[in-house]
């Protein structure tokens, strides 16, 4: 017992001597700043590819964008901004799974963080529209997922009501009201877009189209 307590002892005062060691020549902190250093220096090359990513975006170079995007999501995974605008070049491009795929990382738990509250309440909107369209061409028989789509409709909900001026969140929830059958919460919805978006095409004529079907009706 006694040979057991002092090899304990003497491992104890070797780990202080050591950790002392370590403080007295602040290598903690050496290597606490090398981490940041290289840290930001990741984080700084990966703003550069996003910056290209979004120019090649708005020149249509749709393929060139998506290849900053993923040079930029190498080096900081973190930031939802990477994904998302992957997702967008991917979308042009006609690949909506993937581009869903894409904005589900941005709102998982390794990136949502870098989101602010309307950031993120636009990508869940988004993503909703993208379920939907996703939805929509994986069925050949008339009629929507019923699954899919409520999922989508709560997530719409959850969108405008953090950011109630959105224009395209309140279309997108009279959309999949209207695909689920709730008429009345389509109006309601399409005349929230109206109001939040006055100047909104798609709002002002979707809100005409179901006037003039319950007319008919």
């Amino acid at each position: 017992m006694s040979m057991w307590w002092d090899l304990s002892l003497q491992a104890l005062i070797f780990i202080v001597s050591i950790l002392s060691y370590l403080w007295t020549n602040n290598i903690p902190q050496k290597l606490f700043t090398k981490y940041h250093t290289y840290r930001n220096r990741h984080k700084h090359q990966s703003r550069r590819h996003f910056v290209k990513a979004a120019e090649h975006l708005a020149n249509s170079d749709l393929s060139s964008a998506v290849s900053q995007a993923d040079a930029a999501i190498l080096l900081d995974p973190t930031d939802a901004a990477n994904h998302i605008i992957k997702s967008l070049a991917l979308e042009l491009q006609g690949y909506t799974t993937s581009a869903l795929d894409a904005l589900d990382v941005a709102l998982s738990p390794l990136a949502i963080a870098s989101l602010g509250v309307d950031e993120r309440a636009d990508a869940i909107a988004k993503r909703a529209g993208l379920r939907m369209e996703v939805s929509r061409l994986g069925r050949v028989e008339s009629g929507v997922d019923v699954e899919v789509w409520s999922a989508a409709e709560r997530e719409l909900r959850e969108a405008v009501k953090v950011r109630r001026e959105s224009g395209r969140a309140w279309c997108l929830l009279a959309e999949c009201c209207l695909g689920l059958g709730k008429i009345d919460e389509a109006r309601d919805a399409f005349e929230e877009a109206v109001r939040v978006a006055p100047d909104s095409v798609v709002a002002s004529q979707g809100l005409d189209r179901l006037k003039q079907g319950l007319k008919e009706e």
